[in-house]
């Protein structure tokens, strides 16, 4: 329902308030879906794990990460501006060095911006899904982290469930094949379906801002 209020989003009894395009609105409030899935697992063990690394840690090392997440901004789903804590901060490095095969740290690391990737452009078909990139190749230590929707109606334009399907090695050029991982992920691609994509540069535990595409499947 369409509504004319203060900005607000979130729940709150049987009532979802969100924004899109058109303005404010509201929603019955949905039961999240729990899948079990294999994905949603390793999730949920990398946080367990995270949160009792974060325990142990000394009071020096937490300040660190502390120093370290008031560098950390981001927006949340009424576009404001706010920084993490510490151990948002330290799940957030560490999971995307989990990501990318590497080992976790305990010191914060200093501050890395990554090069966002330029261009994104994705092509698919039943035996296919190619995402071509610029800058190709990615520079000396940065991984392609490649976030992918399920198949969605072609006359989608908008899209906010994205996961992580593929995951470069360093310095990798264009274009990234990520068929066999999507397919594995979410099915084979089906004609006239559009998948939408989300591409990250990703150094050091440190990710991109996403370059957004789409595409519909192809014959």
């Amino acid at each position: 329902m369409k509504m004319l209020d203060v900005p607000q989003s979130g729940s709150q009894a049987g009532k979802t308030s969100s924004h899109n395009r058109y303005g404010q609105y509201q929603r019955t409030r949905a039961i999240p879906v729990n899948p079990s899935s294999t994905a949603q697992g390793t999730m949920r063990a990398r946080l367990a794990a995270a949160s009792a690394s974060w325990r142990a840690l000394t009071d020096l090392l937490r300040a660190g990460w502390e120093g370290l997440a008031l560098q950390m901004s981001r927006s949340d789903a009424l576009g404001q501006a706010y920084t993490l804590n510490g151990f948002g901060a330290f799940v957030s490095v560490n999971q995307n060095l989990a990501n990318a095969s590497l080992a976790a740290v305990t010191a914060a690391p200093a501050l890395v911006t990554p090069p966002a990737i330029l261009t994104a452009t994705l092509t698919g078909t039943a035996a296919t899904l190619s995402l071509a990139y610029t800058v190709t190749p990615l520079g000396a230590g940065e991984k392609l982290m490649v976030y992918a929707s399920p198949q969605r109606s072609a006359g989608r334009s908008f899209e906010g469930d994205l996961r992580l399907v593929h995951v470069s090695a360093a310095a990798a050029a264009s274009p990234a094949n990520i068929f066999s991982a999507y397919a594995a992920r979410f099915g084979t691609p089906v004609l006239g379906n559009k998948v939408f994509v989300a591409a990250h540069t990703a150094v050091s535990g440190f990710r991109s801002g996403p370059a957004l595409t789409s595409a519909v499947i192809s014959a």
